[in-house]
This record gives C-alpha cells, structure tokens and sequence, in this order.
C-alpha cells in the first residue's frame, strides 16, 4: 500500500488577507513598498529601452536609468526599515 509524504502543514487561512500576509512574513505595509518598488523598477527598465543612438544623451538617459533601477533595489531590499521609522512615531 503507497504511503503519502505530507510536503507542508495545513494553514488556516479563515482570517483572510491577514492570515496571507502571516505566512508570507509581510505586512500590508510591506506588500505596498515592495510593489511600489517595483513600478519604479519596471519605468527604470523602459527608460534603459529608450535610449537614443545619441551618445552624449544616451550617456545623460542611461545614467538616469541605472538610478532610478539603483532606487528601486534599495526600495525593495531596505523600504520596510525606512518607512517604520514615519510610521511608528510618536506624538
């Protein structure tokens, strides 16, 4: 007789969104950053995209580029940390 393997332990998920967000360890905070982050990396990868045969704009285009992708990783890597500090002020 086959025997089955369990892979992972039931979840109860009746709490909705916020069960969601336990398990994947991110708040709805954090689920805004991240994806803040990466619109701003999908606009930092359409303005690579454009760049013109210009060298001296594409040099100015691209260097904006690489920027604003550099913003949109440290967003998504350090974005949580960043934003508690305004939101966890006291008055």
């Amino acid at each position: 007789m086959r025997t089955f393997i369990n892979l992972a332990a039931p979840v109860d998920m009746s709490g909705g969104f916020n069960d969601f967000f336990k398990t994947i360890g991110m708040t709805g905070g954090g689920l805004v950053t991240k994806g803040v982050a990466a619109v701003i990396a999908v606009i930092a990868l359409r303005m690579l995209l454009q760049v013109s045969g210009d060298p001296k704009g594409a040099l100015r285009k691209g260097s904006m580029a690489l920027g604003t992708l550099f913003v949109a990783v440290i967003l998504a890597l350090y974005g949580s940390e960043l934003f508690s500090t305004v939101t966890d002020a006291k008055g």
